[in-house]
């Protein structure tokens, strides 16, 4: 079996977001981790490796620093790491994202692809079920635990209060929740093996069958039209008062704001 697990370098938000003057994420400038959702997805597929022998490859597209959470990956187990990065694919939209990455797929062979069901710095949940419709395979969302059964896949999907259960035949494509299960650490050895690892670099010429027209910011259908940092809130109103005037002060504001 050949999976392949779609992975993102998403900015670490405790270290603060910076923008361009766009309005897009200035990623080179910013501190950054694996997103957790793919994270988990990334853990399904080594689970699965491990139980029926799978090869893992793990794809990203991103800036060339990109390459680090490809090693990461390697590190934690997956067999193959390939990173997607060209100028004219900056500033891609979900839209473009989706178009890319499945460019990129179409020169694989794989029974299953596994994405994150949405990253931290988008919260769309829109790629993972976008490459599912431009390569023309089946989609399974907010999975929580994932099986394999001859050529098909049996995967419980979060639904509410309750989950659903779903099978489908491979290929097939998976979008993984965080909560899905507890990814490994890296090895030592795994570390050791991943410095040493070539991954595959790709660029706009290696997509098959995806138009400029739907690549990178001027493929982009959604345009930004305004972005900041998260608003720090002010220190507020300050008062001193002993305790009968401080009940009466906070009815007082509870009244004025209708909460009461």
């Amino acid at each position: 079996m050949k999976i392949v697990v779609c992975i993102k370098q998403v900015p670490d938000t405790k270290g603060g977001v910076k923008f361009n003057p766009d309005g897009t994420l200035d990623r080179a400038a910013m501190m950054t981790i694996m997103n957790p959702d793919d994270k988990a997805g990334l853990e399904a597929a080594l689970r699965l490796k491990e139980k029926y022998g799978a090869e893992v490859t793990v794809l990203t597209m991103g800036l060339p620093k990109a390459e680090d959470v490809l090693r990461e990956a390697i590190a934690m187990g997956a067999d193959k790491g390939i990173l997607v990065t060209d100028r004219v694919l900056g500033g891609a939209d979900t839209w473009a994202t989706s178009q890319t990455l499945a460019g990129a797929i179409r020169n694989l062979e794989y029974d299953l692809i596994i994405t994150g069901r949405q990253a931290i710095d988008g919260d769309t949940a829109q790629v993972g079920p976008q490459i599912s419709e431009h390569l023309n395979i089946p989609v399974i969302s907010y999975a929580q635990k994932i099986e394999v059964e001859g050529d098909s896949v049996i995967v419980e999907r979060q639904y509410d209060d309750r989950y659903h259960v779903l099978k489908a035949k491979m290929p097939c494509l998976i979008t993984a929740l965080a909560e899905l299960n507890e990814p490994r650490y890296m090895t030592p050895g795994g570390i050791f093996d991943a410095c040493k690892a070539e991954i595959t670099v790709w660029g706009r010429a290696d997509l098959k069958d995806v138009e400029d027209s739907n690549l990178g910011l001027k493929g982009s259908p959604t345009q930004i039209a305004k972005a900041s940092d998260k608003v720090r809130k002010g220190a507020g109103e300050k008062v001193t008062l002993d305790a009968s005037e401080s009940v009466d002060y906070i009815l007082g504001k509870l009244k004025e704001k209708h909460i009461v």
